[in-house]
């Protein structure tokens, strides 16, 4: 059955038009968690670099068994408004319905009940299902931004002037959203986090509040892997990473203790130790500070010295990831930063990102732009 899923769902893929949701960024082709922090960092940057006084509100919002909540009858009519055809909304529509469930302990097993509601856990189908639910769930002012990859959902605020209400009145319409679409938001989970370089100014946020519950603020907030703090510091991240990083050397130890060969070694730490370094590399390396960097260095020369190899350091890295990053994007017309990447009249360079703080300048696009211009 699972197989049959696969082809039911890139036949969906390959038949959706390219402009549908363009920042959901799950379940798309040329698409990953670092696409959406970058455009969520992106956005937020760009918007303190215009003005003094502006300041960024991100509403990480949590959803309660976001999968369990789908209303088939909603999702096909949301299918057909895509323009998928008519046979395919009424399997989808079959598939979902009647679905008899029970649990299993040994030779024990419960009654059977038929649900109607939801997509099956585990079900290949199941994300791609519930990224087309949500589809039309999109921000109504030009001064906010929602930013989805999977159920894992951001509202952006830019606020200038101290004037809030657009952002407030997002939060409720997508409260009202919620409710019209059987999903339940979970407030305990759900975390604001404010975003405000300007150390003169004294603010009074107001707070946000959904079915009569005020939003915790937090200073930091692990998003897709990656610790977000409100000074847009990378510190909290690199150390957390750093400490991860140091607990698998101690495995490495251990199996270079059992005279495996250096290769043998290497492509363990490439496994299990790099990848946690470089995850989503592109969108922090860049500002975080010499220190942050110097730590992280150490676990590699650390592993170095185990493996008795030469391995990447994280500056090199970072840069061929930015530039590989950067080809992808601009090869595709539909990504939603594609438009920052804009050729100058010689057709061999790409015209950089003005900027005004070093936090931007440093960020992942204009670096990326530097990146592909240099390796021209």
């Amino acid at each position: 059955m699972k197989c049959f899923e696969k082809l039911v769902r890139d036949f969906i893929t390959s038949s959706l038009p390219a402009s549908t949701d363009p920042l959901q960024f799950a379940y798309r082709h040329n698409r990953s968690t670092d696409d959406a922090i970058a455009h969520l960092l992106h956005t937020t940057l760009t918007h303190l670099d215009e003005g003094r006084g502006n300041y960024v509100k991100m509403l990480f919002v949590d959803y309660s068994s976001a999968f369990n909540t789908i209303i088939p009858s909603l999702l096909t009519t949301k299918l057909g408004d895509l323009r998928l055809h008519t046979s395919l909304c009424d399997w989808i529509s079959n598939f979902l319905t009647d679905r008899p469930q029970s649990v299993r302990v040994g030779n024990c097993a419960s009654s059977t009940l038929t649900l109607s509601t939801g997509a099956p856990q585990g079900c290949v189908l199941s994300p791609l299902l519930y990224s087309l639910y949500t589809y039309d769930c999109t921000a109504t002012s030009s001064s906010n931004t929602i930013v989805k990859f999977a159920d894992d959902t951001v509202v952006v605020g830019l606020i200038s002037d101290n004037d809030e209400r657009a952002y407030l009145e997002e939060i409720k319409h997508l409260e009202n959203w919620c409710q019209e679409n059987n999903l339940l938001l979970n407030v305990s989970k759900t975390k604001e986090l404010i975003v405000d370089c300007s150390k003169k100014q004294e603010r009074h946020y107001q707070p946000v509040r959904i079915s009569e519950t005020t939003v915790e603020r937090v200073d930091s907030f692990r998003y897709l892997g990656v610790h977000i703090s409100q000074d847009l510091s990378w510190s909290r991240h690199t150390s957390s990473l750093a400490k991860k990083a140091r607990q698998r050397l101690y495995h490495l130890r251990r199996l270079r203790d059992f005279r495996l060969p250096s290769k043998v070694l290497r492509n363990l730490y490439t496994c299990t130790i790099e990848s946690i370094l470089t995850g989503n590399i592109t969108v922090w390396f860049g500002n975080s500070t010499k220190q942050d960097r110097q730590a992280l260095q150490r676990v590699v020369r650390s592993a170095e010295r185990i493996t008795h190899s030469e391995l990447p350091d994280l500056q090199t890295t970072y840069y061929k990831r930015c530039q590989t990053k950067a080809r992808k994007i601009v090869k595709d017309p539909t990504h939603p930063n594609n438009r920052l990447f804009s050729l100058l009249r010689s057709g061999r360079r790409f015209r950089s990102l003005k900027a005004k703080t070093e936090r931007l300048k440093r960020s992942f696009f204009p670096q990326a732009i530097r990146a592909l211009n240099q390796g021209n």
